[in-house]
């Protein structure tokens, strides 16, 4: 590598000083957070998935009026999965059955069946683009062309997720402009889309240097990062920059709930799992007794995004008993590694160890 280790296509892309990305985070996402790593000179990002386009608006507003350094929106482009539209209550009262005790022992209300009522992924995209964000990063497939198209001709920076090799290479071709190449380390959902979840779980360090010896564009590497070492070790894959998510969790500015970010100061993270229990997709969290519940062999899990709006019946009152059990905790394989509680202090560290180890 000649230069410094912060000087890539990626960094250059994106007009950031260093080519740190921070994790979307989906629901625990925050402006605050957002504006301080894009403050810092890494990129910001805000997963807006489960938001309104209104809503999406408001918060492009709100980080602008706490940053002027470019930061990413990260949407879904899968918005529900085959199923949803005709789950019914009969369904719905199985699958709440696995909870409904729970709830009750906490002393929340009991779920309440509802026609389910979609966001759609065209609606929140209008507003991204018509916000003309600096940066679009998506997940689970590709955006339509047009809209891509449109995201050009305002010189908005497109980052693609993929999961596997095929995944990277469609993305190219589709014209996106990095592609973010996640292992199954990483905490939070797995993005596949062109085939299941279950068959596209490729480690970071063996799908990162295959991705890059596929593709022309730039790749980050994702999953499984969590210090300085990690950076040094996905640049010497190939990567020209990272997305790092958990570590960001445990920091004040993130919209962790407390329980989650202590449960992973704390340890307990130190055994984590995969389970469409808790949302009706795959995703990585710490290992629970809600976990074990939900992955037993029988129990009904809704369609994607039912079984997320199920699940929410039992999040508020185990937030509010504190109670980590019975709690989804997303949260990578490197979790243990996470210290963070200033973001400030933890982009500051993973310069200096960054620059340690690559500047030689």
């Amino acid at each position: 590598m000649s230069g410094l280790w912060n000087q890539t296509r990626v960094s250059s892309l994106l007009g950031i000083e260093y080519p740190i990305i921070q994790g979307p985070l989906g629901g625990f996402s925050s402006q605050r957070l957002a504006a301080g790593v894009s403050n810092f000179g890494g990129l910001g990002s805000f997963g807006a998935h489960a938001m309104e386009p209104e809503a999406i608006t408001d918060v492009i507003a709100e980080i602008r009026s706490l940053t002027s350094k470019p930061f990413a929106m990260n949407l879904w482009v899968s918005r529900e999965d085959e199923g949803a539209w005709t789950s019914g209550e009969a369904e719905f009262q199985r699958a709440a059955s696995a909870i409904v005790p729970h709830i009750e022992r906490l002393g929340g209300d009991a779920p309440v069946f509802t026609l389910y009522k979609p966001i759609r992924f065209e609606d929140q995209m209008r507003a991204v683009l018509d916000a003309k964000v600096p940066a679009f990063s998506f997940i689970f497939g590709i955006p339509p062309r047009e809209m891509l198209d449109e995201a050009r001709r305002q010189k908005i920076v497109i980052m693609g997720t993929a999961t596997t090799v095929d995944e990277a290479i469609a993305q190219e071709q589709a014209g996106v402009d990095v592609v973010i190449a996640s292992g199954f380390e990483a905490g939070g959902h797995r993005g596949s889309f062109l085939r299941s979840s279950e068959d596209s779980l490729t480690g970071t360090i063996s799908l990162v240097p295959q991705t890059v010896d596929a593709i022309s564009i730039p790749v980050v590497a994702a999953g499984g990062i969590a210090d300085a070492r990690g950076i040094a070790a996905a640049f010497a894959l190939g990567a020209e920059g990272v997305q790092m998510g958990t570590v960001f969790l445990t920091c004040e500015e993130s919209g962790a709930h407390p329980v989650h970010r202590e449960a992973i100061r704390s340890g307990r993270a130190a055994r984590t799992g995969l389970t469409r229990g808790f949302t009706g997709r795959l995703a990585r969290g710490i290992q629970n007794d809600l976990m074990q519940q939900m992955n037993r062999p029988g129990t009904e899990i809704l369609p994607y995004p039912l079984q997320r709006s199920l699940m929410r019946n039992l999040a508020i009152p185990a937030q509010k008993a504190g109670n980590a059990e019975l709690l989804a905790l997303w949260a990578g394989q490197s979790a243990n590694l996470a210290r963070c509680s200033d973001v400030h202090e933890l982009l500051q560290a993973l310069v200096d160890g960054a620059a340690v180890r690559l500047n030689r």
